[in-house]
């Protein structure tokens, strides 16, 4: 690894690449460039510190710690010996490896992950990690692919969609990173209101809210990084406490027909610091206006169906929410998340050309979108 900065790899949905591509870009990262499955950068550990804590749309931040051409289990125990693991792992924190295979001569993960966490514990002397990801663990990724073995290091532990507030769920929780990427697709910026007439947990409004404070989406949880030997925690402590001086002018809503999961929107929204920018009410679709001021955007992750039948079932609520945004709505845009093309259609919305099927909760979903209504 070069000692002036080597490849950050920021994961992202697949299909939403180009999405996140964008916010890399706004966020002022090194010649960021899309890749298969993400956005790759270059820089330093500081921006692998800043990477994880500014991005939304990133899942997980990778720093690219070797790349090289193996064969055979032999050469890669070679190789991987090779590493400077003293560089920035450290001997009292235990490490797990975790490896895949695809189109290689290697082609057993467990053999790969094995061998080079053996290089690890016998160069290095850090333990092998047991059990689930902790916090006292960070991990080792090998991917081979075509007799390419690419050694990454996880530099998020948790997944970066566990922001830290919430605590409370629905059935069906939308990620938060999916749910910044869906509104940065739709066009939100943090200056329009926005609001969510099935908010559940109140993911869609919170993020949006967030993003109108330009709130650091990592503010309020740790990383792998600090268990790092390359981790500097007075820089760290400096990074962490700047702070945007924009208070923003427009509230984000919420509402559902169900008085439960706005009690537990409103609570996930005082963890994360902006109830005095949220607001959630109890209404049905059919309930549903305008708030006072100027129009932005609806978006919406309603119920789809998981098995045959279900969606026939719902296509009255999507009717119901085609027609409030058709009558009341005029000046707005509407977003909506659904794995039911049909269920779109029901709304008798325009919908512009769907954006590409993203896989979420085992299903794949897509986002609808129209211009501004008339």
């Amino acid at each position: 690894m070069k000692p002036a900065g080597f490849e950050i790899f920021l994961a992202a949905p697949p299909g939403l690449e180009e999405t996140l591509h964008a916010e890399v870009r706004l966020k002022g990262f090194r010649q960021p460039r899309v890749v298969p499955g993400g956005v790759v950068t270059e820089g330093g550990w500081p921006e692998v510190w800043r990477a994880n804590l500014w991005l939304r749309g990133a899942g997980r931040v990778l720093a690219r710690l070797d790349t090289f051409h193996t064969r055979h289990l032999a050469h890669l125990d070679d190789r991987a010996r090779r590493v400077d693991w003293a560089a920035v792992l450290r001997r009292d924190v235990a490490v797990r490896v975790e490896a895949t295979c695809a189109q290689s001569r290697i082609w057993h993960s467990g053999a790969a992950a094995e061998r080079i966490a053996r290089a690890i514990r016998e160069t290095l002397g850090a333990p092998a990690a047991e059990g689930a990801p902790g916090e006292r663990s960070v991990t080792v990724m090998a991917r081979i692919e075509n007799d390419l073995c690419t050694i990454s290091l996880d530099t998020s532990g948790e997944p970066l969609h566990r922001r830290g507030w919430k605590l409370e769920v629905n059935p069906a929780p939308l990620r938060e990173t999916l749910a910044s990427l869906f509104l940065r697709q739709c066009g939100h910026d943090g200056t329009e209101p926005v609001l969510d007439p099935m908010c559940g947990a109140g993911t869609f409004v919170i993020e949006a809210a967030e993003i109108a404070a330009r709130l650091n989406p990592g503010r309020l949880r740790s990383f792998a990084f600090e268990q790092l030997g390359t981790f500097d925690a007075a820089a760290w402590q400096q990074m962490r406490a700047v702070r945007s001086a924009r208070e923003p002018t427009l509230r984000c809503h919420g509402s559902d027909r169900d008085a439960g999961a706005v009690a537990m929107a409103r609570a996930n929204a005082e963890r994360a610091g902006v109830q005095g920018w949220t607001g959630f009410q109890q209404r049905a679709i059919s309930d549903v206006v305008p708030p006072d001021g100027p129009p932005g955007l609806v978006i919406v992750n309603p119920p789809y169906g998981s098995r045959m039948g279900e969606a026939k079932a719902l296509v009255p609520l999507y009717k119901a929410f085609g027609r409030v945004m058709r009558e009341r709505f005029a000046g707005w845009r509407v977003g909506l998340v659904t794995s039911e093309p049909r269920l779109a259609q029901a709304t008798g919305l325009p919908w512009l050309p769907p954006g590409p099927p993203v896989p979420h909760g085992g299903m794949r979903v897509t986002l609808w979108r129209t211009g501004v209504l008339g």
